[in-house]
């Protein structure tokens, strides 16, 4: 894994990140969720290494707690909400 990319693609945001998405892993683009800023990514089951490698890659880190993978688009928080930001920020699915 190039970790200088991961980091420079952590700090993309939004639009840039979609648009990343979009020319590189259209499906991936496809399953994408906006909550806030954020993008999130959720599987119905688990997925094989190749495709967490490259969600790795493009910036994203697996959230437990929630169960999906999300992007920070180059917003940062020090620790984790405790309320769900789906309902604070709201979200929509790019497939619609």
């Amino acid at each position: 894994m190039d970790f200088a990319l991961r980091h420079r693609n952590r700090q993309l945001p939004t639009p840039k990140l979609l648009e990343l998405l979009q020319n590189e892993a259209p499906l991936l683009c496809r399953m994408a969720q906006v909550v806030g800023q954020w993008v999130w990514i959720q599987f119905n089951e688990k997925q094989p290494s190749e495709v967490t490698s490259t969600l790795s890659q493009f910036g994203f880190h697996w959230n437990k707690r929630r169960q999906t993978w999300q992007h920070p688009c180059g917003v940062f928080c020090s620790r984790g909400a405790s309320y769900d930001p789906r309902r604070r920020y709201g979200s929509r699915n790019l497939a619609a």
